[in-house]
């Protein structure tokens, strides 16, 4: 199940982060404060997916930027991240936006998601993330809308 997140699922939300970043490195570097990670400055709108009772996986919309999207890793596989960018995909068209984010180079199994999804890689740069690392990224777009009619 997908819904809005609220407060009280914050903790469970850096808990399953907190499993995310040892499995999977995300995010890059730890958050000092992950409870503030999870709600950045331009906040729209964030949801949680639910699995069995227990959050399994976050997103969050900030404009028109796709931000915080993780799934805990024994929820991978079972359409989770997908389900997730679809809830923020609908929020963003309700707002009359076109959904934005940026990934890893090296983060293979979300590029996957997002192309499988038909997300449009529009760029590539190298990034420095501080202390002289240099990462590569990619820009993604989500897929036109067509209209109904």
């Amino acid at each position: 199940m997908i819904r809005r997140r609220q407060d009280r699922d914050l903790d469970a939300c850096v808990a399953v982060l907190a499993d995310v970043h040892t499995h999977s490195g995300y995010p890059h570097h730890w958050p000092d404060e992950p409870v503030r990670w999870l709600t950045p400055d331009g906040l729209t709108a964030a949801w949680v997916a639910e699995k069995d009772g227990a959050v399994a996986g976050h997103v969050a919309l900030c404009g028109a930027e796709v931000s915080r999207l993780y799934v805990a890793p024994a929820a991978r596989g079972a359409g989770v991240g997908g389900r997730l960018l679809r809830a923020v995909e609908a929020e963003a068209a309700a707002r009359g936006l076109r959904p934005v984010l940026v990934v890893k180079s090296t983060d293979t199994a979300a590029r996957a998601l997002y192309e499988r999804l038909g997300w449009l890689r529009r760029g590539t740069e190298r990034q420095d993330w501080g202390t002289g690392e240099t990462v590569t990224v990619h820009h993604y777009e989500a897929r036109p809308v067509r209209p109904a009619h």
